[in-house]
């Protein structure tokens, strides 16, 4: 309770002698005294990425994504007008650590998705830490309207595998099968969870999404997302861009802030479930 009494003319102005303040109450990961756990700040040219983003010793699905400081997820309809150095630095190493990039069939024909191939140094250090060369490209598409000369399917250096449903129409999955393996979950939609099951059984624990908006709000709606790796622009785009998530409306999820990164004005988040 404070009192304001002491206030000069407080009561000319009607202010009440006393009131209650009421404060928000302290993060689950606080100390005893309320304060919250310090993230230092680094300049990503003193970064150890692999520190910062590392591989988990459990499964672990990890979305990367770049916003503007209002919140839009593309200029003109790409993601490319957002990013900048820095930001190709950590999307580089976040393919460097992963078992599976997985993306939507939307996103891979708007960017127009090349094979997933790594830098020469980047490959060393996944065979160093006991992993195959190259990741494995999984594209998500429920009509499967993908084109099999686009360069993410013809030039890949490991055969991709696509994600669709029982529905799904048989031609387009004849035209895509001298490309990539085809596996079937859910009846008239894709089945995310089993999908992620499906690959954690063929070793693919660490999962990295880069999009689109619609795969990860479906992705956050089936409480699959453990952890978000956010860019944040310096730039104000306005328009009717949308988010990094679009779906379906369910509970919020607590993350924990766990890293920081700057890159001149350019920041980097690294969020994961809170514990």
């Amino acid at each position: 309770m404070d009192d304001l009494s002491c206030l000069p003319r407080a009561t000319s102005r009607g202010l009440p002698g006393r009131v209650v303040v009421r404060l928000p109450a302290p993060s689950r990961r606080a100390d005893p005294a309320g304060h919250g756990p310090a993230v230092a700040v680094i300049d990503l040219r003193d970064a150890d990425l692999a520190e910062c983003y590392p591989r988990r010793p459990a499964p672990t699905l990890r979305a990367n994504f770049v916003a503007s400081l209002d919140g839009a997820v593309t200029v003109n309809g790409k993601s490319a007008g957002l990013g900048g150095p820095g930001d190709k630095v950590i999307f580089d190493w976040l393919r460097t650590v992963c078992d599976a990039l997985i993306v939507a069939a939307g996103t891979v024909r708007t960017e127009n998705y090349d094979a997933l191939r790594l830098s020469g140094p980047a490959r060393e250090w996944r065979r160093a830490h006991g992993l195959p060369e190259f990741p494995l490209m999984v594209v998500v598409s429920g009509a499967l309207d993908l084109d099999p000369g686009q360069l993410v399917f013809s030039d890949a250096p490991v055969r991709p595998l696509i994600v669709t449903h029982a529905a799904a129409p048989a031609d387009r999955r004849a035209a895509l099968a001298p490309v990539a393996d085809i596996i079937t979950v859910g009846e008239t939609s894709v089945d995310l969870p089993a999908a992620v099951r499906e690959l954690h059984a063929r070793g693919a624990t660490q999962l990295l999404c880069e999009g689109g908006p619609h795969l990860l709000g479906a992705m956050i709606a089936a409480d699959l997302v453990d952890e978000l790796c956010l860019t944040l622009s310096p730039r104000l785009v306005g328009g009717h861009a949308g988010r990094i998530a679009a779906g379906p409306d369910g509970p919020p999820r607590e993350m924990a802030l766990q890293g920081m990164l700057t890159d001149g004005d350019m920041l980097f988040l690294r969020y994961a479930r809170s514990a």
